[in-house]
C-alpha cells in the first residue's frame, strides 16, 4: 500500500490513530539511533531513510541509496532494514536477536512486519540502525555491486 503523501507529517496523519501512534513510536526509535549522514525524507511512498545523492551519486539507478523505510502497509506495518542483508552475518545475527525477544519473527527480503507496536523489539530495532554508520553502508554496497 503506497502512499501519495508529499510529507512525513501529511502520511502520518492519512493514518488511523493506532497506527499513527506505532509509527510515531519507532520513528523516535529510528531518529534515536540514525548515524549522522543519513537523511529522512518521503520517497517510495513510505518514510525513508536514505543516503542523500549529494553523499553519493552513483547508484545503479540514480536513486538514493535505501538505507531503512517504515510503512504502513494493508495487513501489517513494516520496517524495512537494507543493512541487515548488506552485511556478512547481520541477518543471522538479526534473526537470533529477534527470536531471543520471545516476539513473532516475521521477516521478509529487509522487511519486519508488524501489527501492533508490541510485537516489535525496538531495542533491536535501534540497535540495528545504529550499528551501520553511513560509511560503511555505501562501502557494503559498493562491495555488493562490484560483485555482480
Amino acid at each position: 500500500m503506497r502512499s501519495e503523501a508529499t510529507s512525513i507529517d501529511q502520511y502520518l496523519a492519512e493514518l488511523p490513530d493506532d497506527r499513527r501512534a506505532a509509527i510515531a513510536k519507532v520513528r523516535a526509535v529510528i531518529l534515536a539511533n540514525l548515524p549522522e549522514g543519513f537523511e529522512e525524507v518521503m520517497n517510495w511512498g513510505m518514510i525513508t531513510y536514505q543516503v542523500p545523492l549529494e553523499t553519493y551519486p552513483d547508484t545503479y539507478n540514480k536513486k538514493p541509496l535505501m538505507f531503512a523505510g517504515l510503512a504502513s502497509q494493508k495487513n501489517n506495518m513494516a520496517v524495512y532494514l537494507s543493512s541487515i542483508y548488506s552485511f556478512e552475518g547481520a541477518a543471522a545475527r538479526f534473526e537470533e536477536q529477534y527470536r531471543a525477544t520471545g516476539k513473532r519473527y516475521d521477516v521478509g527480503k529487509s522487511c519486519v512486519r508488524f501489527r501492533k507496536l508490541d510485537d516489535l523489539p525496538l531495542d533491536l530495532i535501534g540497535q540495528t540502525i545504529a550499528a551501520a554508520p553511513v560509511e560503511e553502508f555505501i562501502k557494503a554496497y559498493e562491495a555488493a555491486r562490484g560483485s555482480r
